[in-house]
């Protein structure tokens, strides 16, 4: 197989970029994520995969909960904040406000609206867990459009 045609292919895949939010008894955390998908209506199911080993996953298999927080076009500054270990300081994490609701999982003041989901099911395969999660709470903060992928020019993938 030639690596840069896999690459190139693979990266053909269209996603967007979201804020997960976690948590455990240390605290709570959020990271920018792209490797999500619906993949049930009736009972309303994602798919989200995490990579193994980062605090982020341990949140997840240790509370079996996480937030989908959706982004708009435009917030690619927020996301990029995302991209490394963060602290919570008081309902902050890299200076954007949050507040929780059912999860206890971080919600986004400044994303268009979020989810909620408990896991129902996880596979570890590859270098990532993939994470079943029932989708037990929403919420709508506004209407706009979601923020992509393509649009940062940035490439998770491949």
């Amino acid at each position: 197989m030639d690596p840069k045609a896999k690459k190139t292919a693979l990266r053909g895949i269209t996603y967007g970029l979201y804020l997960v939010g976690t948590k455990d008894e240390s605290g709570v955390n959020a990271f920018a994520g792209n490797f999500l998908t619906q993949t049930s209506f009736e009972p309303p199911l994602v798919t989200l995969a995490v990579k193994a080993g980062t605090r982020s996953q341990q949140q997840i298999a240790t509370s079996g909960l996480f937030s989908v927080n959706v982004l708009e076009s435009g917030q690619k500054d927020m996301v990029t904040a995302f991209f490394r270990a963060l602290e919570a300081e008081d309902n902050k994490l890299a200076g954007y406000e949050f507040y929780t609701e059912e999860t206890g999982c971080p919600i986004f003041k400044d994303a268009l609206g979020f989810f909620e989901c408990k896991v129902v099911d996880r596979l570890e395969i590859g270098d990532h867990f993939i994470y079943v999660g029932e989708v037990i709470n929403a919420g709508v903060h506004k209407t706009g459009d979601p923020l992509t992928m393509k649009e940062t020019g940035f490439y998770y993938g491949g």
